[in-house]
């Protein structure tokens, strides 16, 4: 990134091209504190705001409005992020909420796993997944092709941007908070590529971690 001056271990990695792929910088285990990271390894990502909340509270000075931020971002093909912010002013704080995004984004897995499909092609999830965050509780299911994401518009976001396509889910909870649900979809998706497969598993749900080309060995 042209004027990006770098101030982590990992940061001044990827600057020096020691790193060249997200995968290459997830396994580092170092932690990302810097956006121009995710910009320089992932340059084509798209971002969509899912919630803007109005805050309003009365001091002695008067009313104080602030608002509360959620965004994801994704490259549509295996790592997908979730972030949140805080500010008075609307602007700068969606910038905020997507560069908290970037920070957060991880890799996940992709497969077959429906047995109404068998068809190869990771379009779904290769397994059921269950998410929380608060009140809120998701389980995303392996669909066929062609059933698309059967889930609310929130969740839709953030499997699009991650790259599924197809997707059965059932929630419970207070849904209608949006940042909860947000980050219960987002904690199921992690849940992808947390789940140990042996090399078998991998090549018959045909699991692709990250971006599409990249097949999972697995544990043998």
């Amino acid at each position: 990134m042209p004027g990006w001056e770098p101030k982590t271990r990992l940061g001044k990695m990827v600057k020096r091209g020691e790193i060249t792929s997200m995968g290459e910088a997830l396994d580092t285990r170092l932690p990302i504190r810097e956006s121009e990271i995710v910009d320089a390894l992932l340059p084509n990502l798209d971002d969509d705001v899912l919630d803007v909340n109005m805050v309003q509270r009365m001091s002695d000075s008067g009313r104080r409005v602030r608002f509360t931020v959620a965004s994801v971002v994704g490259n549509h093909d295996g790592y997908v992020g979730l972030g949140t912010a805080k500010g008075k002013e609307v602007g700068p704080t969606i910038r905020k909420s997507i560069d908290n995004a970037k920070l957060n984004i991880v890799r996940i897995r992709r497969g077959d796993g429906s047995w109404q499909c068998g068809c190869g092609q990771p379009h779904t999830i290769p397994f059921r997944v269950t998410g929380k965050s608060g009140s809120v509780w998701i389980e995303l299911f392996p669909a066929p092709s062609g059933i698309g994401l059967a889930v609310g518009d929130t969740a839709k976001s953030i499997l699009l941007r991650a790259g599924v396509e197809d997707v059965w889910g059932f929630s419970k909870g207070q849904t209608r908070t949006t940042v909860n649900y947000a980050k219960a979809v987002f904690d199921a998706m992690k849940k992808t590529a947390e789940m140990r497969v042996t090399s078998t598993q991998a090549k018959e749900l045909g699991i692709v971690e990250g971006i599409q080309g990249n097949m999972k060995s697995g544990d043998e």
